[in-house]
């Protein structure tokens, strides 16, 4: 093995040891190497590709949730997902729940990804509550925040799974640490500010 390929092999272990495994080809070419490698980088099992543009390193596992958003910046993980995330479910999510905003294409995130659950949020409402997280294996994901996954829930009552719902009400008015007037803010916002007072008083009297 040349060195020169030697250096290519180390660069592209140092690149997914920093992302998690994920590499992708625009940062492959800003390493200085030549797209035109990457076939022969798989041919030879050194990456393994997962989706347009996106590679994992071969000693590397996938993380579904970042592969996701890789090439989605205005997917964001909602509902049962986000939930997930913030500890406030005990359940694996089967299926992904992300937010886009109305308009949003969604053609090639559903061709790309079976599992994935959509929830389209008119534009000017979809930012409110966007946050980062790690996942599982430690990669970072956009998720909403706590508060705004209560908002959701509140708002959906009737198509949230009993069990689900109460459980993250639960799990989010019993820690005192959670923003209970960004809370409400949100509940403003989406004009629902009575149901979630009476949820409060409820809960954390």
């Amino acid at each position: 093995m040349s060195k020169l390929r030697e250096q290519r092999i180390e660069m592209l272990k140092e690149m997914a040891e920093k992302t998690g495994g994920m590499i992708t080809t625009s940062q492959i070419e800003k390493a200085g190497i030549s797209r035109v490698l990457i076939p022969t980088f798989i041919d030879e099992g050194i990456l393994v590709k997962e989706a347009r543009g996106i590679y994992y390193y071969a000693d590397e596992f996938p993380d579904d949730l970042q592969i996701i958003q890789a090439n989605n910046p205005r997917v964001v993980y909602s509902y049962g997902t986000a939930l997930y995330l913030w500890d406030m479910s005990d359940r694996t999510p089967h299926v992904w729940d992300v937010s886009v905003p109305q308009g949003f294409n969604a053609t090639r995130l559903k061709k790309d990804n079976k599992n994935i659950r959509l929830h389209y949020i008119n534009a000017d409402k979809w930012s409110v509550g966007i946050t980062e997280t790690l996942t599982p294996d430690g990669n970072k994901v956009r998720l909403y925040d706590k508060e705004r996954c209560i908002i959701d829930l509140i708002k959906k009552k009737d198509k949230i799974d009993k069990q689900l719902y109460l459980q993250a009400l639960r799990e989010y008015f019993n820690d005192r640490t959670n923003d209970h007037a960004q809370l409400i803010r949100y509940a403003k916002i989406f004009h629902i500010e009575r149901p979630v007072r009476d949820y409060m008083d409820i809960l954390t009297g």
